[in-house]
């Protein structure tokens, strides 16, 4: 049977949603070892064409990928040592490991001092080559800026950029000189990580393409103020001549919340941006399409429109609605890629113009199965309602396992949700996954905790939760014959 493409050729597929860290490895945390290429070989046997990932960047305080260091930078947390040994960085005695983990969730604390600790030793095996020396000056857009980033922070204890000492906090070019002079062993080895990050993901992402999958990353609209984007990019944000921000992000009061969130992200500054045809966002896009094959952007109501809150405000509720930049951004990000491989997350409550922007380049629609079954006020979710150009989720890395809303949930929805499927609602994370396949959106996406039926305990983020997120991690015993026989038929019955 002929497939079904939307404007944008996303054909009928399916896929599932993990972030490398959730993988197997000895080593406290995922990686990009021979469990990826197990996790990939599976989607292959299972008939999946989707990875989707979270973002991939070096995360930093609450190690949340989307607050991250530099939105350019790959996670050295994902670099996996077995290849740095194969690579000749680590001997086998270097890297045996005394040390033992939690195989289902990450001690971040506990590994970053490991894994440094052995990134450090790689690194004084190193030997610069020409495939190294070819890698900084093709990603010398970003590389130094953020190598040199890191050095400071190491150099000041871990401080936020905004509290350096003053010279080099506004980026004066006597103290750039003297600081890439006074710490270049610390910027080699911040280049040095970046290099195994990027060697280990291209060949990741190679092999993953040969198998017929692609991969989906994850833009945040925002970039974290401690970040080396917001450090060395000020004009393209609203930062005073000290580089303090004069606005930042938010979301204004509503019914669940009276003063809104104040999430303190540095705003861009679009005026600013537009001179240059927004050369910044560009390189960003453009350096995302090199890592992933598409792109998901996560807050795309902000392009319409933002929430911008005076920076000596404590609540949200002081903020206004501001103009993002519309089309005008689209269509610079057109003329660079020609196609737009682009997934909108248009989730809450949206104005028409998010909508329009949204359709005007057939950008697929995110839909949220665990939002579809509202007994008392109906919702758009609900699969018949859906649309060929969308993505349907059973839920994201946001929202709770599908066992664990079910558990949760109203009466009156749990029958709705029974009525609905003519279940019993004891298998209802299969239940929710045959929904997602059998509707009419292009893309379906499961989360790894919903195709092994997880509770919970094995939710990805809570984001009222300020800590105790982006620990999961899923053990290979779990991914039973049984399951892979499963999601295989559906795929196939659903013609995905």
């Amino acid at each position: 049977m002929a497939r079904t493409h939307t404007k944008n050729n996303f054909e009928r597929s399916s896929g599932i949603l993990l972030h490398p860290t959730s993988l197997p490895s000895k080593h406290g945390i995922g990686d990009l070892g021979n469990a990826a290429y197990g996790f990939v070989n599976v989607l292959a046997e299972t008939k999946q064409k989707l990875w989707q990932v979270l973002p991939l960047g070096p995360t930093g305080f609450g190690d949340s990928p989307y607050q991250c260091f530099s939105t350019f930078a790959g996670n050295p947390l994902l670099i996996s040592l077995e290849k740095l040994s194969e690579a000749g960085f680590l001997s086998a005695q270097e890297l045996d490991n005394s040390e033992k983990f939690d195989d289902t969730k990450i001690d971040y604390g506990r590994v970053i001092n490991y894994k440094y600790a052995l990134y450090r030793k790689a690194f004084a095996n190193f030997v610069e080559n020409k495939e190294y020396k070819t890698f900084c000056l093709n990603k010398g857009l970003w590389l130094n800026d953020y190598a040199l980033f890191m050095a400071l922070k190491q150099h000041f204890n871990g401080r936020s950029w905004n509290e350096w000492d003053k010279s080099i906090k506004l980026r004066e070019p006597v103290a750039v000189a003297k600081y890439t002079k006074l710490l270049s062993k610390e910027i080699a080895f911040h280049k040095f990580l970046q290099f195994c990050f990027f060697k280990q993901w291209y060949e990741l992402k190679t092999h993953a393409n040969k198998n017929g999958i692609k991969i989906i990353g994850d833009i945040p609209i925002y970039v974290a103020f401690d970040s080396s984007d917001a450090w060395s990019n000020p004009s393209a944000f609203f930062f005073d001549k000290e580089m303090n921000p004069t606005k930042v992000a938010g979301v204004p009061p509503d019914y669940f919340s009276k003063t809104g969130q104040l999430w303190g992200n540095p705003l861009y500054n679009w005026r600013a941006l537009k001179k240059d045809n927004y050369k910044w966002w560009l390189d960003r896009i453009q350096a995302t399409k090199e890592l992933v094959d598409i792109i998901r952007i996560d807050h795309f109501r902000g392009f319409c429109e933002y929430w911008a809150v005076p920076s000596s405000s404590t609540t949200a509720i002081d903020g206004k609605w501001e103009k993002g930049p519309g089309v005008d951004i689209f269509i610079a990000i057109k003329e660079l890629l020609g196609e737009l491989p682009i997934l909108a997350e248009d989730l809450g409550l949206l104005t028409p113009d998010v909508h329009a922007l949204r359709d005007k380049f057939g950008f697929p629609s995110m839909k949220i199965l665990e939002f579809a079954f509202n007994a008392h006020e109906g919702s758009s979710y609900i699969p018949h309602l859906l649309e060929r150009n969308s993505v349907v989720y059973t839920g994201t890395h946001d929202n709770d396992t599908v066992v664990g809303w079910f558990k949760k949930a109203g009466q009156d929805d749990k029958n709705l949700f029974m009525e609905y499927t003519n279940t019993d609602g004891k298998n209802v994370a299969w239940d929710f996954i045959r929904l997602a396949f059998a509707s009419v959106a292009n893309i379906a996406i499961v989360p790894m905790q919903d195709i092994l039926s997880l509770d919970t305990d094995a939710r990805m983020n809570t984001p009222s939760l300020a800590s105790g997120n982006w620990q999961w991690r899923f053990k290979w015993d779990q991914v039973t014959p049984e399951i892979k026989d499963r999601l295989k038929r559906f795929t196939e019955l659903y013609q995905r």
